[in-house]
């Protein structure tokens, strides 16, 4: 199929102030659907500073701008300044969203700390914090959650129990080749997974000779392989959504003269059968551009 569905990360409370709408805009002037994945607890973006002696995380900050993308009352957030609580202050937004006829699902409840958390963290934690979040996105939408995007692709095999105990059809925690149902502690999941299936922006920029101006070329060569089941591209609110919403623009127009359908999750998954899917182990890995070890399609269980 020549897919390809747009999940888009909100992390902050400034990609949920200023980088949704405009991301709404541009949306709905090339009519593509997309899904929303919100933060819906509080800011604490600056408590990410702890991962300065991660491997690789400095190479990376400095390859991407963060202080340019992301501004430095974001970066205070949670240290010298206080978080604000996304969800509660920006439920407009979040409503906006839906209304306009986009897909919306949770991403976490705070992100820095299920992405820093999550891999070492115990059931009773990672169920309070699933749990947190689906009572907020609850509260704000009058409704269920349909999907879960995990922040930062960190995931624990509690977390996948937990989106099934919700009841969820489907999420999109990992990055892979293609949609499957994941094993757990020996057991095969009825939550499908769609996973990633392309770099993002930050992963690209600063290698080599990409910059702002010409990333596009390459996330448009990288989706130019047509697969099955087409290709799931995640995006961010704080940069498809702001400084770089001009490479977006230039993405969406390329994809759509190149035949693709812009859709969302939930409109991929509609157009599975999720008996027929095979069923993948998860692993941890590497992925070119990101620091650090996040989930991964595995092999085939």
């Amino acid at each position: 199929m020549k897919t390809i569905v747009l999940k888009v990360d909100v992390d902050t409370y400034r990609g949920t102030r200023e980088g949704v709408p405009r991301l709404l805009r541009l949306f709905q002037s090339r009519g593509v659907n997309a899904t929303f994945l919100f933060s819906l607890g509080p800011d604490h973006t600056g408590r990410a500073l702890k991962r300065v002696f991660r491997p690789g995380f400095m190479k990376k900050v400095s390859r991407t701008s963060v202080l340019e993308h992301y501004g430095l009352k974001t970066l205070l957030y949670g240290t010298l300044l206080p978080g604000p609580d996304i969800g509660r202050s920006l439920a407009d937004i979040m409503r906006m969203t839906e209304a306009a006829g986009f897909e919306t699902g949770i991403h976490c409840w705070d992100h820095i700390r299920w992405q820093d958390g999550v891999a070492g963290a115990d059931p009773a934690w990672t169920r309070r914090q699933f749990h947190l979040a689906a009572d907020r996105f609850r509260e704000i939408f009058g409704h269920a959650a349909p999907t879960h995007g995990a922040a930062g692709w960190q995931m624990n095999a509690a977390a996948y129990l937990e989106e099934e105990r919700l009841g969820l059809a489907y999420a999109s925690d990992v990055r892979g080749r293609s949609p499957f149902r994941p094993v757990v502690d020996g057991k095969a999941l009825a939550c499908v997974q769609l996973p990633t299936t392309l770099p993002t922006l930050d992963e690209l920029l600063g290698i080599g000779d990409i910059v702002p101006e010409n990333v596009h070329h390459h996330l448009i060569a990288a989706s130019g392989e047509e697969r099955e089941f087409g290709h799931v591209y995640t995006l961010h609110a704080e940069l498809e959504g702001m400084r770089l919403l001009p490479a977006m623009e230039r993405m969406l127009d390329a994809w759509q003269a190149m035949g693709y359908r812009i859709t969302s999750l939930g409109e991929l998954y509609r157009s599975l059968d999720p008996e027929r899917l095979p069923c993948h182990r998860i692993d941890t890995g590497e992925v070119p551009g990101r620091s650090g070890l996040l989930s991964v399609q595995g092999e085939a269980a």
